[in-house]
């Protein structure tokens, strides 16, 4: 056989092998496994638990979700975009901030353009209570978002495949009227960052009901990011909800400052279809009602669309 003809020294043949199992584990580390039902579970049951007291911007209970937030940034090798990962909110009557993490591109060029992902973290603390419960936990709205997020975050901080610089913010103040949004927004715009998109993600907590789609886009008319979604994703993922349209959810989200000052396609992605949760702004917004199949599947779904984006040679999305 040709082989025995070969003369390779022993040191070289296990030079090689080294250098092949380097590569391999290097190979294999590049790649994270997929999002799962557990450890959603396992972020969403403390974020949303009692202890963080209903995550209310500016009170006790949000700081411990803030400093959650920062250790997955840091396990995760996602980096602070300002000088911490906090940026405390100009616009606040007291102290909060959104938690701002970032990965810069890998291409030279595509660097210098920025995709957001979003997501706020605080709720409303407490509401009218039933039984002895007056903690209103916001496990779909939106420790569903901002999981989604720090999955994200995950899978993009191992990989590093983005081509485009991705900024991962988990906002305070949202239900305050859209403040940490809106300072974020503005600072951005004053550092004239060249944003091409701004995803946001909210109360993805349960899946929608009877619907021929994962999720839905706010302002699903006004770009043509549901059909690069689905392009991407290879199904349709993102769709049409009448009812978010009626009611213009588009406007009461974080996406809205992005829009407002960048004129760039700011959307948000959601589940909550108006009949699938009965629990907005209630104590009854509890993890056992979330679905974190469901959600996970969000997660897996939605990876494949981020890199597309980030990494496409062109702004494929825009308005219409």
């Amino acid at each position: 056989m040709l082989f025995l003809s070969l003369k390779i020294a022993k040191p070289d043949i296990m030079k090689c092998f080294f250098y092949a199992m380097i590569l391999l584990i290097v190979g294999c580390k590049s790649v994270p496994e997929p999002s799962t039902s557990e450890r959603i579970g396992e972020m969403m049951n403390y974020l949303a638990s009692d202890e963080l007291n209903g995550r209310e911007a500016g009170t006790a209970g949000i700081e411990i979700a803030a400093n959650y937030i920062e250790t997955i940034f840091k396990e995760n090798k996602i980096d602070p975009y300002f000088e911490t990962y906090r940026d405390t909110l100009s616009n606040f009557d007291g102290v909060t901030y959104n938690m701002v993490g970032f990965i810069e591109g890998k291409d030279k060029n595509l660097k210098k353009e920025f995709v957001v992902l979003g997501a706020h973290y605080d709720h409303i603390g407490k509401a009218a209570s039933v039984g002895e419960d007056t903690v209103a936990n916001g496990a779909n709205d939106n420790a569903s978002g901002s999981t989604t997020v720090l999955e994200l975050a995950r899978y993009f901080g191992h990989t590093k495949s983005n081509k485009r610089s991705i900024i991962f913010v988990l906002f305070s103040a949202e239900e305050k009227g859209l403040l940490g949004s809106k300072h974020l927004a503005e600072k951005l715009k004053d550092e004239n960052l060249n944003l091409y998109v701004m995803l946001n993600f909210e109360m993805v907590g349960v899946p929608m009901v009877e619907k021929d789609h994962l999720m839905y886009l706010t302002g699903y008319e006004l770009s043509n990011l549901a059909d690069v979604t689905n392009s991407y994703a290879g199904e349709k993922i993102a769709g049409f909800l009448p009812k978010a349209k009626e009611f213009n959810l588009f406007k009461r989200s974080d996406n809205l400052p992005f829009h407002e000052l960048f004129n760039v396609p700011s959307q948000t992605y959601s589940t909550f279809d108006f009949t699938n949760f009965d629990h907005y702004h209630k104590v009854g917004d509890e993890n056992s009602l979330m679905d974190f199949e469901h959600m996970a599947n969000v997660v897996n779904k939605v990876i494949p669309v981020i890199e597309g984006i980030a990494n496409a040679p062109t702004q494929e999305v825009k308005y219409n």
